[in-house]
């Protein structure tokens, strides 16, 4: 594949995922950060580009524009070994893929950016963000007692979605230490994608 623009914020995890998805595959990636708290997605420029006002975006080498991490990545790995070749399994894959957006990042995330980027006190949050994001903790922690990957035993889509804010829930105030199958998992994805471990 081509070379790719992609404009992303390094502080996001739903950015990271397509970045960490061209680099395992080697595709060449013109990173253009782009802060989305500071406005830098509501100009008129980017708003051309995206008019949804949000990152991460690629830009493909003949022009064609993609929004969406989950769909960027899906795009980029077409054909490789991280999207399962079974029917089900690839199934399986999307599954945890829309559950990571419909019930782990709203939760997850959310937290992160308000208690670590936006330096908000305890007592500013829904507390609804620190249960749910515990629920969504534990149906991995549930998963991974069973299985070393979330789906077919081997490094998918799925754990790379799931990873990206897993990995930093620290940063959000949840206490990962009630999960451990979900510690090694972590180890195990950073090692497999090159990351070193947030701190």
């Amino acid at each position: 594949m081509d070379a790719i623009t992609l404009y992303g914020s390094s502080d996001s995890g739903n950015c990271l995922k397509p970045k960490w998805v061209a680099d395992r595959l080697g595709i060449s990636v013109n990173w253009i950060e782009t802060n989305a708290f500071d406005g830098s997605t509501r100009t008129p420029e980017f708003l051309a580009l995206n008019p949804v006002g949000q990152v991460p975006l690629v830009v493909l080498s003949d022009g064609r524009k993609l929004a969406q991490s989950n769909a960027i990545m899906t795009y980029l790995a077409e054909g490789s070994d991280l999207i399962p070749s079974d029917a089900y399994e690839r199934a399986k894959m999307f599954e945890w893929m829309f559950w990571e957006q419909y019930s782990h990042e709203p939760a997850v995330a959310v937290r992160i950016a308000r208690l670590h980027y936006l330096k908000k006190r305890e007592d500013e949050l829904d507390p609804a963000l620190l249960t749910k994001g515990n629920a969504a903790l534990a149906r991995l922690e549930q998963q991974l007692k069973e299985t070393p990957y979330l789906v077919g035993g081997a490094l998918t889509l799925a754990d790379i979605a799931c990873v990206a804010y897993t990995r930093k829930a620290h940063l959000g105030g949840f206490d990962m230490s009630q999960f451990p199958a979900v510690q090694c998992w972590l180890k195990r994805v950073d090692a497999d994608l090159g990351l070193s471990p947030v701190t």
